[in-house]
């Protein structure tokens, strides 16, 4: 790859992204911009898989099940309209690819559980935090401006 690409994509990679592994149940933050109005919508699932890993700028595909249709999205972890991603919890599998999962419903789409460890519980904590700084100064200044304008 062109090392302009990969220098350019180092650049914009956020450091507050978590260490995500296949089989990890994750909630996706993703900002919609519709119109002039701005919000977050958040997808939470299944990662199935991660693409390029080892490169500048990784994809992960993360799917759910929304009343009986599977949904997937695959998105780039370090895209601009990624606020934050969290995990949940951590899944037991044996794969780097979980495609098998698009076949099973119910019971049999059923993982076995692993516990965070305690440096993932604060790095959640941390990146839980940061976001709420930011939208309550948002607000704060958003609050002076109209009072201005008044």
């Amino acid at each position: 790859m062109d090392q302009k690409i990969i220098d350019f994509n180092k650049s914009q990679q956020n450091k507050s992204m978590p260490e995500i592994q296949t089989g990890d149940i994750v909630r996706v933050h993703k900002k919609i911009t519709e119109g002039d109005k701005e919000r977050v919508q958040i997808f939470e699932g299944l990662v199935i898989a991660i693409k390029g890993k080892q490169s500048s700028s990784p994809m992960i595909t993360v799917r759910r099940n929304s009343k009986g249709i599977g949904v997937e999205i695959t998105i780039p972890m370090f895209s601009p309209s990624i606020e934050k991603i969290e995990i949940l919890r951590h899944s037991k599998v044996r794969r780097s690819k979980l495609y098998y999962m698009r076949d099973r419903a119910g019971k049999a789409a059923k993982m076995q559980v692993k516990e965070l460890s305690e440096k993932e519980e604060n790095q959640a904590e941390e990146l839980n935090k940061k976001p709420e700084e930011e939208t309550s100064k948002k607000k704060t200044e958003e609050i002076k401006k109209s009072l201005e304008k008044k």
